[in-house]
């Protein structure tokens, strides 16, 4: 069964029930990186927020097709018609091949991935895989009378287009405000208004990522790629769209106007947004000097750090809040929920030894209704919009039932084995399943071996041969054997 799960929709700006289009299946597109730098931790938190919603979809039983494709196609991102094509800029910086800029800032995105445990999607389908696609859609909008081509490039007609729709609906911006406000650009004279946009751009000479088309040699709009590929992976009406809230107006209002103007309809059913991240109360940009990648944050290495974040540790803050709410990133901070962190991955250590033990104890009804209500606080929190920080705190609930019994403060037989099976069940699924919060491996191997050593040395001196031979015998059990030097005390491995 699948309870009521509300989702706050970006479209209609108001709380909804979830309702598949198709269940049980449910077709959910995230717009991916674009692939000319390092990721950025606004990037980390918008793909770790609909992680989450991945696995609890996954989770209430639905077979969710999660899309997330990859901008490697060199656009002017700038302003979504004129700018600089990022990848040719950085191709030309690093003298690479395009496509080795591409591959490199995609190994490194799916590297940082991995590193934050972000659930690979179903499919990831990239922008140069699919021109033919994006070259259809232009034709299908030219068809329809919903775009014009001017020397070679073609765009999308606003205006036009907003006479029977509404141009503005996921953002909430109107036409004619925008109009009115809109200073007329140099160089914009192949439009017939500053707000059509580019579905096709005609290249220069100098322009390296460029295709041929019934227009000329060009390449594909900005907007463009994420209307073909939700299209050709999801149809034409799917559930979930979701990215950043800095994509709601233009690339994603640009994207239900293409979607409505080649198929008759919006494409996804719900629009979900991730916010923004501050540091220390301030917006996170280059341009404030308070920016820092996520292997920054692991290695400490940035002069904003007091001093190196695990992980989970990063993971667990981004959880602490609501996708939709800002964040705000500060050692304070990162420090509490390095502490928080660490009481999970206590309990999971804990969950992994305790077993159900019958005892003396008598049933205790209301130590009973207690866990079980907990239980179900960390459905109801999922089901509100997919609160993460609600659901964390119903966890440390949980976590201090399970600390009772493992302390003997609350026996087995109060709760019976029922009601504690659903306990840790909870707890596990949870906390690994659903919120991706894995057991970090702390330990440092060489440190352990230094501190044998060290023991080791001392049993030497005091002549504690029994002690000697049962390190000896601790280390060789793990390959290593120890090296009495005339200097020192080393270790090797075992030959």
């Amino acid at each position: 069964m699948r309870p009521g799960l509300k989702v706050y929709n970006s479209l209609t700006k108001k709380k909804e029930v979830f309702e598949a289009i198709n269940p049980p299946f449910i077709g959910m597109y995230v717009c991916g990186p674009t692939v000319y730098s390092n990721v950025h931790l606004g990037n980390v938190r918008t793909f770790m927020s609909f992680d989450v919603i991945y696995r609890y979809l996954s989770h209430l039983d639905y077979q969710v097709r999660y899309v997330r494709n990859i901008t490697d196609v060199g656009h002017l991102l700038d302003d979504a018609d004129d700018g600089e094509d990022k990848i040719a800029k950085r191709a030309k910086l690093e003298n690479l091949e395009p496509m080795e800029v591409v591959q490199k800032y995609t190994n490194d995105f799916h590297e940082v991935m991995n590193m934050f445990n972000i659930t690979p999607p179903s499919i990831e389908p990239s922008a140069t895989g699919h021109i033919i696609e994006q070259i259809e859609l232009i034709e299908e909008l030219l068809k329809n009378g919903l775009a014009y081509e001017s020397k070679g490039s073609v765009y999308f007609d606003v205006e036009t287009y907003d006479k029977k729709n509404n141009y503005g609906k996921l953002s909430g911006r109107k036409l004619d405000e925008l109009i009115t406000n809109t200073r007329v650009l140099d160089g914009q004279n192949e439009k017939r208004s500053p707000h059509d946009f580019a579905l096709w751009k005609n290249a220069s000479k100098e322009h390296l990522m460029k295709w041929n088309s019934p227009w000329g040699i060009g390449f594909p709009g900005w907007h463009l790629e994420c209307s073909a590929m939700s299209t050709k992976y999801l149809g034409a009406e799917f559930d979930i769209h979701g990215g950043g809230m800095d994509l709601k107006f233009p690339h994603h209002e640009c994207e239900i106007a293409q979607n409505y103007g080649s198929t008759g309809k919006q494409g996804a059913k719900y629009w979900l947004h991730t916010n923004m991240l501050t540091v220390n109360g301030q917006k996170m940009s280059k341009s404030l000097n308070n920016s820092f990648l996520p292997s920054e944050l692991v290695t400490g290495d940035h002069k904003l750090l007091d001093k190196a974040y695990s992980p989970m540790t990063v993971r667990f803050f981004m959880l602490q809040s609501h996708y939709s709410s800002t964040l705000d990133f500060s050692n304070e901070a990162l420090t509490a929920a390095q502490k928080g962190y660490a009481k999970i991955a206590n309990g999971l250590k804990l969950i992994k030894d305790i077993s159900w033990t019958a005892d003396d104890g008598e049933k205790n009804e209301k130590a009973i209704k207690q866990i079980n209500q907990i239980c179900d606080n960390c459905t109801f929190a999922m089901n509100d919009d997919f609160n993460t920080a609600l659901t964390i705190g119903h966890l440390f609930n949980l976590l201090k039932k399970i600390n009772s019994i493992n302390t003997g403060a609350l026996k087995f037989g109060e709760i019976g084995e029922e009601v504690f099976d659903r306990m840790i069940h909870t707890f596990k699924t949870f906390t690994l399943d659903i919120l991706g919060l894995e057991e970090e491996d702390r330990i440092n191997g060489k440190s352990i071996i230094s501190a044998l050593i060290e023991i080791y040395k001392e049993a030497k001196e005091a002549k504690d041969y029994d002690k000697v031979d049962q390190i000896r015998a601790q280390m060789k059990a793990q390959g290593l054997v120890l090296k009495d030097m005339k200097n020192k005390v080393d270790w090797a491995y075992e030959e």
